[in-house]
């Protein structure tokens, strides 16, 4: 009897037993996703707990690397957000600069009127994009479309054509970080950038690193300080659109999401790369958060199928996603508030792209 009792104990033990870092409750998210995928997908059934996911929040960052704007509402493209990754600085040789290099783009503060959000909004030529930084004078980039072009602009592997703001612009951020640098915007009157035909063939995108929008929860970022000595912000991740009220990592799991009548699908996880590791409020680089993710968000721990992938050794946070309709002409706002519908959802890690 006493064997059988401690039998059963130990049987309950395991049963319940998780392992730490949180990567037996991404197991538990497959379980329910699938289950979730059976009834066809749905908000609450995807935000667990019987919860329904919203957007909490919704981040736009015009120039590429520096500190982003959240909104109550944004206007999406076939690119992405308007306004997101509209510009880039690039140094001496045309070549675009992000924190990874040049960290001190963390305290580059931007301000855009909070009209330019709006459907059918149009820049006068009192319209001005403010730019800030500790130690500079205010920097006013014109809203309107500069007639200067910069040739032989790179990101990552795309080169073209840029619009070029102009010698102020080009003198305040080679002031800023000391060595030659210039201030450029996307031309989408001649330029496209493809997006990984890979994952999403017949998208595009501007200055951003990969695909149009991305998307982080705040169950996972609660997750991932939870394990953390010291807590982090999520300006650390620099989503697109913040989500509420499902669990934690569930995002990983989601294939196609429905926000006010706009059909996304889930292209990969996001790999991170070392900005997530820099301090936004002074630019200075530790490990962390990395370091500690290494141990339940890399390939390895989510036993995610790797074999393929251009990024080996990341911690991946977050879910891509690229929007169906792709019509130019087309310009619909997501709010601040509006529900998530999860329409359909991968049934295990092993589907989830990386």
């Amino acid at each position: 009897m006493c064997l059988l009792s401690c039998g059963h104990l130990l049987s309950t033990f395991v049963s319940i037993y998780r392992p730490p870092l949180y990567i037996s409750r991404e197991r538990e998210r497959e379980r329910e996703m699938a289950e979730v995928s059976k009834d066809g997908g749905s908000a609450a059934a995807a935000g667990g707990d019987g919860g329904t996911p919203t957007v909490k929040s919704i981040f736009v960052y015009p120039i590429k690397s520096c500190r982003g704007i959240s909104v109550s509402q944004a206007l999406l493209s076939s690119t992405g957000f308007v306004w997101d990754r509209q510009w880039v600085v690039v140094n001496s040789k045309g070549r675009g600069c992000t924190q990874r290099v040049e960290p001190k783009l963390a305290l580059v503060q931007v301000e855009l009127p909070m009209e330019a959000f709006s459907q059918g909004w149009e820049p006068k030529n009192t319209s001005y994009m403010v730019v800030r930084a500790p130690g500079m004078a205010e920097l006013n980039v014109p809203l309107t479309k500069p007639s200067l072009q910069s040739d032989g602009v790179s990101v990552w592997e795309w080169s073209g054509s840029a619009l070029d703001e102009g010698e102020t612009a080009a003198k305040w951020f080679t002031d800023f970080l000391g060595k030659p640098s210039r201030l450029v915007r996307f031309n989408e009157d001649s330029e496209s950038r493809p997006v990984d035909p890979h994952y999403a063939p017949g998208f595009n995108v501007k200055f951003t690193d990969a695909f149009p929008v991305h998307l982080i929860s705040q169950a996972s970022l609660d997750a991932v300080n939870e394990q953390l000595k010291e807590p982090v912000n999520i300006n650390r991740f620099r989503p697109n659109i913040f989500v509420d009220g499902c669990e934690s990592f569930a995002e990983d799991l989601w294939k196609q999401i429905k926000i006010n009548e706009l059909t996304f699908q889930g292209v990969m996880l996001c790999p991170r790369c070392k900005v997530p590791t820099i301090n936004q409020e002074d630019a200075m680089q530790g490990s962390e958060p990395t370091e500690t993710m290494m141990k339940f968000r890399s390939a390895k721990a989510l036993e995610v199928n790797a074999t393929k992938t251009k990024y080996k050794g990341r911690v991946y946070l977050g879910q891509m996603l690229v929007c169906e309709d792709k019509d130019n002409s087309w310009r619909k706002v997501i709010n601040v508030g509006d529900i998530i519908h999860v329409e359909k959802v991968l049934p295990s890690y092993v589907d989830v792209a990386v």
